[in-house]
């Protein structure tokens, strides 16, 4: 839960860097700052928890990698930052939804069993 709050803030703060500069918005980049809050919005409840992860992935390495303008205050300036938000969201991705996601409510919690082995099966 702790991971997907860190990425949801940093993720909606360059969001709203975006928002305070709209008026000299490109469409490229007005559709980048939505899929940007809708995407995090979506991790942050744990609904389609690997999808919205890898668009929040996706949305932050193109702020990084110049695919469409950044904000004046651009969190993600230096590659640190990028990647760190990066490496967090495929993690989130990786991990699943978890117990406290919609994604859970919905379609249940996976339990793994273990079967133990019998002595006389491993002759």
């Amino acid at each position: 839960m702790l991971l997907r709050v860190a990425v949801v803030v940093t993720v909606l703060a360059q969001c709203i860097a975006y928002a305070a500069d709209w008026r000299h918005l490109g469409f490229v980049t007005a559709a980048a700052g939505f899929l940007a809050i809708a995407s995090s919005v979506l991790l942050l409840i744990g609904y389609l928890t690997p999808f919205s992860a890898v668009l929040v992935a996706l949305t932050s390495l193109g702020t990084a990698l110049a695919w469409f303008p950044p904000p004046n205050p651009n969190l993600f300036d230096t590659k640190l930052a990028t990647a760190l938000v990066t490496v967090i969201a495929v993690a989130i991705a990786c991990l699943g939804p978890g117990a406290f996601s919609l994604d859970a409510r919905l379609f249940g919690r996976r339990e793994i069993t273990i079967p133990t082995s019998s002595p006389s099966s491993q002759l």
